[in-house]
């Protein structure tokens, strides 16, 4: 006959004390089983006899006695390889340990905030069993339980005042709290996690944000080195056959100078070769006539005098001359270019930072300057004309884009950046580091369109305090349907045909400064080219009855 097959719970041969399977085990009158050593060492640590696992009292100690059958049944189960629930793990760092294990802890699963003490899967079978302790408040391990308390009374926090927005015990309540808004923690719990989600939810709002523009940075980082890995191959090809058809020219012109060098030696030679031998013909010459003076024979004398002192031709070697200076003014001059060229090539700005009004940076390749009104349109830049600076006979209008001049003087208050002599405004945006457009319409026989520093001055009828006249200046005139430039004094007429829209471009790093005129297509009429050391302030001037506006523009305007 098949031996029978008995199927049984580890945890039913488990001590509730130690959490090892049982040693020696006796059954208490409620009916519980526990190791004889672990249920002696509880109550005599305990003053009153209670089931440490229903928490049954027992007004008299009873009597404890091994339990032969369960023990041989123990002795069995271990042999077929007993071991503890696998659901019981003891406590590591960082766990809350079971206040109610002995010897090794076992990891709490639930702290309870009536007994103020943590409880293990084991040990915490009570309050789900016994009747007396399913009331009470359970909660997820918290190794500090004594900040559930009142500092005051001792009670557990379980009301929330409004009025001192602080947690409170219900002694609390009716003391020093009493009259307060006072609600229940998981009223209070619930507003409040309302406002956590809110708060969680602008966190990530601006979480991706920030994820976005660090894609977008990186987006902009990678097109940067494709960029700067292009530019550096047409860098690398231009300057190799720059420093090729230098060497060229060098050799080239080391030959020609040689060349040179070497007729004007022959030619030289030659002219010092024939004059040698004119001077040993003049020697022997000079000798004939000093033997010729010194004779006694006054017939031979006479004889030889007609022939003897007749000069010999001088003027064969005249003919030969030497270049002696080789000029290289020229020359150097072209060099001296080359190397100017060359120098302002490695000052070139050709990596900058463009700011996006993003935390980010955007990172681009200089580029030429715009084509086409579409490309000019990305730079623009709203203006706005700051009172503070207009000249009283200056009015604004149209939200300060509007600026007329008229014969009356307006009651603006004094001011340091006014304008006091001049009828000129300038706007209140500092334009420094990037690249902006904008565009004016203007009306009249008189304007003066441009850009200053601040430092130009506002007081007096000086030229110093004039757009164009100074050189803390530059400025486009609109004069009866005619244009003219104007920087530090000095005046150029430009020829274009006349429109009343002009545009402004200017690009602060690469140091220029571009007037457009506006119509069915956009013409250069002069462009600045310097270096920009300070924030520059579009300006306005303006005769009388002349007005100038601010045009609103976005991209796609035409």
């Amino acid at each position: 006959m098949a031996e029978a097959q008995l199927f049984v719970s580890q945890d039913e041969f488990t001590c509730s004390v130690c959490l090892d399977p049982l040693t020696d085990p006796v059954t208490i009158p409620c009916g519980h089983n526990f190791c004889i050593k672990c249920l002696t060492n509880y109550w005599d640590q305990s003053q009153e006899c209670s089931c440490p696992q229903c928490r049954h009292t027992f007004t008299t100690r009873p009597e404890l006695n091994r339990n032969t059958l369960l023990n041989e049944v123990v002795k069995k189960l271990k042999n077929t390889g007993l071991s503890p629930p696998p659901s019981m793990n003891y406590a590591g760092p960082g766990d809350v340990e079971c206040d109610f294990c002995t010897g090794k802890k076992f990891r709490a699963v639930k702290s309870c905030l009536t007994c103020m003490a943590s409880y293990c899967q084991t040990h915490l079978l009570p309050h789900y069993e016994v009747a007396a302790w399913k009331g009470h408040k359970l909660t997820d391990p918290d190794r500090d339980l004594k900040a559930k308390l009142c500092v005051e009374h001792q009670k557990s926090l379980e009301m929330f005042c409004k009025t001192d927005k602080t947690c409170i015990c219900l002694m609390c309540g009716v003391t020093e709290h009493d009259g307060h808004e006072k609600v229940e923690l998981e009223v209070e719990r619930q507003e409040k996690q309302k406002q956590l989600e809110v708060t969680r939810s602008e966190l990530r709002r601006r979480l991706e944000e920030k994820k976005e523009k660090l894609r977008e940075t990186r987006r902009a980082m990678d097109q940067m080195k494709l960029s700067v890995e292009r530019v550096m191959r047409e860098h690398e090809k231009s300057f190799t056959d720059l420093i090729h058809c230098i060497e060229e020219s060098h050799k080239k012109l080391t030959e020609r100078i040689k060349e040179q060098e070497k007729r004007e030696t022959e030619k030289a030679e030659g002219v010092m070769e024939q004059l040698e031998k004119e001077i040993e013909e003049l020697k022997r010459r000079e000798a004939e006539l000093k033997e010729l003076s010194e004779t006694k024979d006054h017939l031979h004398f006479l004889q030889t005098f007609s022939s003897c002192c007749v000069l010999p031709a001088d003027g064969d070697s005249l003919s030969f001359t030497v270049t002696a200076d080789v000029s290289s003014k020229d020359l150097l001059k072209e060099l001296s270019g080359l190397k100017k060229s060359l120098e302002k090539i490695s000052q070139w700005d050709i990596l900058a930072w463009t700011p996006s009004g993003r935390e980010a940076p955007v990172f681009t390749l200089q580029s030429p300057e715009p084509q086409s009104r579409d490309e000019f349109l990305q730079y623009f830049c709203p203006l706005t004309l700051d009172i503070n600076t207009a000249h009283r006979r200056l009015r604004l209008s149209e939200g300060h884009k509007k600026v007329t001049c008229g014969r009356t003087k307006a009651k603006y208050r004094d001011h340091l950046d006014r304008f006091d002599c001049w009828p000129q405004v300038l706007c209140r945006k500092a334009l420094t580091g990037t690249r902006c457009y904008w565009e004016v319409e203007c009306s009249g026989d008189n304007v003066l369109i441009g850009v200053a520093y601040t430092g130009l001055s506002r007081k007096g009828e000086g030229r110093e305090c004039s757009l164009g006249f100074n050189n803390k200046s530059w400025c486009l005139q609109c004069f009866n349907s005619q244009y003219f430039v104007y920087h530090d004094s000095q005046q150029m007429a430009i020829s274009a045909s006349y429109s009343p829209r002009i545009g402004v471009y200017l690009d602060w790093p690469d140091g220029s400064l571009s007037f457009y005129s506006i119509s069915h297509t956009m013409t250069l009429l002069h462009r600045f080219n310097t270096s920009f050391t300070e924030p520059l302030y579009p300006g306005i001037g303006l005769d009388y009855d002349c007005s100038v506006t601010i045009c609103p523009l976005t991209p796609g305007d035409h």
